[in-house]
């Protein structure tokens, strides 16, 4: 068979590997460590960015790297609660289990270690290889104190001629309207390339305007830099909308290229490449940073939700080349 789905020990740690012998691609996933796709490799190199050697480490002292999941709220809410229809919801600070970032402001959701993802299928053959897993986040008391919104996720991931698709379906349980603010944090790099050589494609049409805590602040610019983007002296932590489904993110160099491609329900991209790091985070969003809230204000009318008993769905692809 040309496509593998296997389940394997790592370190100790319990992981899928899906590998596509032809392309020479493989994708390691840790269910138990937010579900997370912290490594995917072509010819041996990485495609995704980690400080750590071994998942054992990640396990050790998680910290942001791979592919992580921002739910139920992706990347900052400007306080420490949210509004959705009409209602103020206050997180439970005594429950000590979310993140504040340097402006105490809540970040990056509830689940990017979490060690409660259930696998539910693997697939290998011809066709593809793929792992399916589910989180049933109505069951544990800890979130909804939080987010009091019942419902289930699934992530599958999907390898086939070397890309990778990360599709995501949420199921609203509860009986109202689920507002919806996701999104994935992945970390690209280039191995054997100086980031002064990168350069970045970004097929967008808008930039959302910043406060000094990096929330929106209502205002959007049209976005026209020429294209590509060099790397080299600058940086990017940006939020920027309009993103075109039919366009590419990218970035290449040294013969070397990452592209993604967000599907329709991901119209918001964060573009974020610190100076002095070799990697760069082309973060697929379903709205901008604090839709919640900026929904209530009027400020933000795209805001996703998700009827009862409906369900949400979309994916992202990646595709390495030159490996």
């Amino acid at each position: 068979m040309n496509y593998t789905a296997e389940r394997q020990t790592a370190g100790g740690v319990d992981i899928i590997e899906l590998s596509d012998s032809r392309a020479k691609a493989m994708v390691r996933i840790a269910p138990s460590i937010g579900n997370n796709s912290y490594d995917m490799t072509v010819n041996g190199q990485r495609v995704f960015w980690s400080p750590y050697e071994t998942v054992a480490e990640l396990k050790a002292k998680p910290a942001m790297a791979g592919n992580p999941l921002l739910a139920p709220w992706a990347n900052r809410l400007d306080e420490e609660g949210f509004w959705a229809n009409g209602k103020r919801y206050n997180l439970n600070a005594g429950l000590k289990n979310y993140r504040l970032d340097g402006a105490k402001q809540p970040i990056h959701g509830l689940l990017v270690y979490t060690p409660h993802w259930q696998v539910v299928s693997l697939m290998g053959g011809e066709e593809q290889a793929a792992i399916t897993s589910r989180l049933e986040l109505w069951r544990y008391p800890d979130w909804m104190a939080h987010f009091p919104f019942a419902h289930t996720l699934e992530m599958t991931y999907r390898l086939k001629d070397g890309a990778l698709e990360v599709e995501t379906l949420i199921e609203n349980n509860s009986v109202e309207a689920m507002p919806v603010s996701i999104g994935y944090h992945p970390y690209f790099t280039l191995p054997g390339v100086p980031r002064d050589s990168w350069k970045v494609r970004l097929p967008v049409k808008e930039h959302v305007e910043l406060n000094g805590k990096l929330t929106p602040s209502g205002t959007r610019t049209p976005y026209t830099q020429a294209q590509p983007v060099e790397l080299a002296g600058r940086q990017f932590d940006d939020v920027f909308a309009g993103v075109d489904p039919n366009g590419e993110f990218s970035v290449e160099g040294g013969g070397k290229k990452i592209a993604l491609r967000f599907g329709p329900k991901f119209p918001v991209a964060v573009v974020y490449a610190p100076p002095g790091r070799d990697f760069i985070c082309f973060e697929p969003m379903s709205g901008v940073t604090n839709a919640f809230n900026l929904a209530h204000k009027g400020q933000y009318p795209e805001l996703q939700k998700i009827s009862p008993g409906g369900r949400w769905r979309e994916s992202y692809w990646i595709k390495p080349s030159g490996y």
